[in-house]
This record gives structure tokens, C-alpha cells and sequence, in this order.
């Protein structure tokens, strides 16, 4: 199992972020990167973030702040 984060715009269009996208060996690691980093991703023009394992989708959340 790979766990990834797939980022888009607020129309459902997707980004693909400059650099390899992060793979992650579980959900806990994939998490945390994004509570480090989502900041960064909203100021670079993403607004969702879409957990994947593998191409299962996981959740989704908005990277502004409520």
C-alpha cells in the first residue's frame, strides 16, 4: 500500500505540485507531512487535498483555514 495525497483546485481540476509527488508507507505519515506542509500548498494556489491508498480515496479536506 502507497499512500499519496492527490491536490486540487476548488473546480475538482487537478495540480500537480513542482518536485516528485510524496509517497508515504501509512496513513499516520501521510498525515502528519500534510499538517506540516498544507500552508505552503494553499499559498502555491491549492485549495483540496485528497488522501489516496493507492487509488482508493480516503478523505478529502480544504487546505483554507476555516
Amino acid at each position: 500500500m502507497v499512500w499519496t495525497w492527490r491536490y486540487e483546485k476548488a473546480n475538482g481540476t487537478a495540480v500537480v505540485p513542482e518536485g516528485a509527488q510524496e509517497e508515504f508507507a501509512g496513513q499516520g505519515d501521510a498525515e502528519t507531512w500534510i499538517g506540516e506542509s498544507w500552508k505552503q500548498l494553499a499559498e502555491d494556489g491549492i485549495d483540496t487535498a485528497v488522501l489516496l491508498d493507492d487509488d482508493r480515496v480516503i478523505y478529502s479536506m480544504s487546505l483554507h483555514e476555516a
